[in-house]
């Protein structure tokens, strides 16, 4: 709460001689009579009334201090902060083909990448994001926007075996380029994911990121799997779902090129963990550039201060002049 008028507040000091003077005026006593003896007076019972006596000076007081209160004028501020934001457009191309629910990464690789990516987007407050899944082929996920509830529902619902399998990472980067080949934002990003190596898809992983470098895309790439063996899925011969340890093969030479070539960056991720620092690192490196805008609003408070005050003054004149009414 803020007062408009804060000096008035120290008028609340007067309430000391206020205190002062009624506690010496009752000390004095009031009107007297004289009488033979004051025994039977001092044994007589003590009624409510005699307790509630100070009860009229306390509400005097009491109200005293709220209209020296709204004197000083008690305001509600409210803050408004806008922002603009130097846009960074980014578009986040997650693999989804089957060695994605490998389970060298807790509870599988495309699980603990969603969570991740999921941290990621609530950090980047500002930014148009969109999500591309790619594995034998690629579709768009969500064009870019900055509703991060829709965006965070549609990252949700991405999970392996919705297209045909295998890992097409030209494709997957392409369709993320041609989603931000409209965009006038003076950054452009695409954040590529994948733990595998490019084994089908229409386009060449190099010629997606030449086109990437021409329509000045910075694309940072992320291979995903631990070092050396991972237990992957695979359907035995009763048609169930079993896991055998296979040798982890990412084509790094091929995602550090693509990086190179567009001004970003590679990155390697042997556990969740790893996996969320290379995020956080990317969080850094495309920090958007704020402009805030700062509105407030003061909303006066004096007239429930007043009316309380008021109140007050109403129930101590009931009391003095009907409940505790005494001969002066």
């Amino acid at each position: 709460m803020h007062f408009a008028s804060p000096y008035y507040l120290w008028l609340l000091t007067l309430l000391v001689p206020m205190i002062g003077y009624y506690v010496w005026r009752t000390l004095q006593g009031g009107a007297s009579i004289q009488i033979s003896s004051v025994a039977g007076v001092v044994r007589a019972p003590r009624t409510v009334r005699y307790y509630l006596r100070h009860l009229p000076f306390a509400l005097r007081a009491a109200a005293f201090a709220l209209l020296v209160v709204a004197l000083a004028r008690p305001q509600d501020v409210e803050q408004n902060v806008r922002t603009n934001t130097e846009g960074i457009d980014i578009m986040l191309a997650i693999d989804v083909s089957g060695s994605m629910l490998a389970r060298d990464f807790k509870p599988d690789r495309i699980t603990a990448a969603k969570e991740v990516a999921g941290s990621f987007i609530a950090d980047r407050y500002g930014d148009r994001i969109g999500l591309v899944a790619f594995a034998g082929e690629a579709f768009t996920q969500s064009p870019l926007t900055t509703d991060q509830s829709t965006l965070q529902t549609l990252l949700a619902r991405i999970r392996s075996g919705l297209i045909e399998d295998g890992t097409a990472i030209g494709n997957g980067l392409a369709t993320a380029i041609n989603r931000l080949r409209e965009s006038d934002a003076k950054s452009k990003v695409i954040i590529l994911l994948t733990d595998g190596v490019n084994n089908q898809g229409q386009i060449a992983p190099m010629t997606a990121a030449e086109i990437a470098k021409a329509q000045g895309i910075r694309v940072y790439t992320i291979g995903v799997g631990t070092e050396g063996m991972a237990p992957y899925p695979a359907i035995d011969m009763f048609g169930n779902l079993t896991f055998v340890n296979q040798k982890v093969e990412i084509d790094e030479k091929v995602l550090k090129a693509i990086s190179d070539m567009t001004g970003g960056r590679y990155f390697r991720a042997t556990d969740k963990e790893k996996l969320k620092a290379v995020y956080d690192e990317i969080n850094q490196l495309e920090k958007s550039k704020i402009e805030v805008m700062e509105h407030i609003s003061y909303h006066e408070l004096f007239l429930t201060w007043a009316l309380a005050a008021l109140g007050l003054l109403f129930t101590e004149f009931l009391l003095s002049n009907l409940v505790l009414k005494r001969i002066p």
